[in-house]
């Protein structure tokens, strides 16, 4: 059995910490991440699924086909037994679907790209502020043991002084998807970026440069940047990120490198997550030289169980605000966006 067949099969035999379910709603579910979510959210024992609002009839049409409810806007918004909305729309709506979820008193799950602009990003955190409300970002790996076990590494430092890092997230998609993407300057950048800028920067602060190099690929026949890089600066260290539209066969090859005076740490493949660690001397649970630790990860089932914890009081979310905005910044330079 596989470990997500087990997480779901299980779920409705288990008590959630706190004794009650969180009721939850989708505000949105067309983008690609959010299926997936709808469905832990349904089958877990921390949450409710109050259903989905979905514009897009035909996508609507596959949740309501698997016993999902159909809702309107004015009842996730309006509903005030419903403390959580997730926000899954199409990207140009995240920020204005956050915002008006916080507004109505809502703690929210935000899909990535959060905003397409800096403001609207500070605008929703505002929000979230000043109604002390809950904003969790839709970064995929922030919960992918490999990835932290190679944070954990660099922090305390058993890597040395980190004075390099590389991530490397390339994929191969179809003409819809280029249709969408090309409606950002930063193209592919703006689209994947974030989950691996998402542990740079938030073991390494944020940039003091970044440069962008946005290319149109191997295609002349739309505008989507789809080879695509950015080189962070720190005052000690270096930083590349590069993401382009067209690998076949890509998941095996993306990976997350920190290289420091005393080692390297490497997650490759990311899913399923596999860190190879070469040490100059034994740190940590590790000895010296290269071993590779692999790992059992299901993408979102730790992000909702988190989120849920911190609903009831019973923990933090562990990212701070000011973490999140220097991603999001960070995100927004690599993609040639920033304003």
């Amino acid at each position: 059995m596989q470990r997500r067949e087990f997480v779901l099969g299980s779920a409705a035999l288990m008590t959630p910490p706190g004794g009650r379910r969180i009721r939850i709603a989708f505000l949105g579910a067309s983008h690609p991440h959010a299926g997936a979510k709808v469905f832990i959210t349904r089958d877990s024992a921390d949450w409710e699924l109050v259903g989905v609002c979905e514009p897009d009839h035909a996508v609507m049409a596959r949740y309501a086909r698997a016993g999902v409810a159909e809702l309107t806007r004015e009842r996730v918004l309006g509903d005030p037994s419903i403390e959580v909305v997730a926000v899954g729309s199409d990207v140009p709506r995240h920020a204005s679907d956050a915002r008006a979820a916080l507004e109505a008193g809502k703690h929210i799950h935000w899909e990535k790209q959060p905003a397409t602009n800096m403001a609207e990003f500070r605008a929703v955190l505002d929000v979230a502020a000043r109604g002390n409300l809950l904003y969790q970002m839709g970064y995929m790996w922030r919960h992918n043991p490999a990835i932290n076990a190679a944070l954990e590494a660099a922090r305390a430092g058993w890597l040395g002084e980190i004075f390099f890092v590389r991530g490397t997230m390339n994929t191969q998609i179809g003409e819809e998807m280029r249709r969408a993407e090309a409606r950002f300057p930063g193209g592919q950048m703006f689209d994947l970026a974030g989950h691996m800028l998402d542990p740079m920067v938030r073991l390494m602060g944020r940039p003091e440069r970044v440069t962008p190099y946005l290319k149109r690929g191997l295609r002349s026949d739309d505008t989507l940047m789809d080879n695509t890089l950015a080189v962070l600066e720190w005052p000690r260290a270096i930083g590349v990120f590069s993401s382009a539209s067209m690998q076949p066969r890509f998941q095996p090859y993306r990976t997350l490198e920190f290289v420091g005076t005393k080692g390297t740490a490497v997650a490759q493949p990311i899913e399923p997550p596999s860190l190879r660690m070469d040490l100059t001397s034994a740190a940590g649970p590790y000895q010296a030289g290269v071993q590779t630790v692999s790992y059992t990860y299901t993408r979102y089932v730790d992000d909702f169980a988190e989120l849920a914890a911190a609903v009831r009081g019973d923990r933090k979310l562990p990212v701070t605000p000011e973490e999140e905005l220097a991603v999001q910044e960070t995100l927004l330079r690599a993609s040639g966006m920033e304003k």
